[in-house]
């Protein structure tokens, strides 16, 4: 009876894993970029019984389980429903791909969170800190170009404008800066072998591990300037889950409880 109450114990715990999963997933409806998670489960360890070297028949398989284990969460990339804000620094990718970002310690992250905004920098020596207007996200992390460089906003610019390839166009009094002869600066767009292999660090932000591989460029996808990606979670897919979860806790609490009662049976048993 012991092992039965150690068996249900596991539904338990790992059921409600997976209602904290849910829980993230509906708490975020409505944060920009957010991708949906979702709990997989696996049966746990097998123990052979006392005829291990019988043939593994119905009267002769001796295994015995021992209950679930989390086998991992996955994150669903699938896009998100755009929303239109006619913002200048607001931006929305259509296929796969990320946005590259340089944080506060140097390191390159990556994010499909595109509403960016402006930061002036004014004195300090080196790369990070010199003067100059440079699009940032809202943690003030630096928004990099194809080559992996900060990008500078030119001075007088009055518009910004990007196209889907990711080519930025500074404007003042409706010309060009800087001039022509300039080399283009063009967003960044990446995207990775596996993406399931991705970190999740917070704030809708990615870093990439052994099993993503590295960041390559993103091919084929396109950004919409203006326009922002929602979170791809559905309510009602969450709440169909929540169910499911409800009810396999409460089997699984019906199954401990029942183990409880009967461990109690035996030991008030008199000769």
């Amino acid at each position: 009876m012991y092992e039965a109450k150690m068996i249900a114990a596991t539904g338990l715990h790992n059921q409600q894993r997976r209602l904290d999963t849910i829980a993230h997933n509906v708490a975020n409806v409505n944060t920009v970029a957010f991708k949906n998670s979702r709990l997989d489960f696996k049966d746990a360890l097998y123990t052979a019984g006392i005829t291990p070297a019988r043939a593994r028949t119905p009267e002769g398989n001796q295994q015995k389980g021992h209950g679930v284990m989390t086998a991992g969460i996955t994150k669903d990339f699938v896009m998100g429903s755009l929303q239109t804000t006619d913002r200048q620094l607001d931006f929305a990718i259509e296929g796969e791909g990320f946005f590259a970002l340089r944080n506060a310690t140097g390191e390159t992250i990556y994010t499909r969170n595109g509403s960016f905004n402006l930061s002036v920098e004014e004195g300090g020596d080196g790369d990070v800190g010199e003067s100059g207007v440079y699009i940032v996200n809202g943690n003030g992390y630096y928004v990099l170009d194809t080559n992996g460089n900060r990008i500078m906003v030119p001075a007088f610019t009055e518009s910004i404008s990007v196209r889907s390839d990711g080519n930025i166009t500074f404007k003042a009094g409706g010309e060009e800066l800087p001039g022509e002869d300039e080399d283009p600066i063009i967003l960044g767009l990446y995207t990775f072998r596996n993406l399931m292999g991705l970190l999740s660090i917070g704030d809708s932000n990615y870093a990439e591990s052994v099993a993503s591989d590295v960041a390559v460029p993103a091919e084929g996808a396109s950004i919409r300037q203006g326009v922002l990606e929602m979170s791809n979670v559905s309510l009602a897919d969450e709440m169909t889950r929540m169910i499911r979860t409800q009810r396999a806790f409460s089997l699984a609490s019906r199954a401990l409880t029942t183990a409880d009662e009967m461990e109690g049976i035996a030991n008030n048993m008199r000769r």
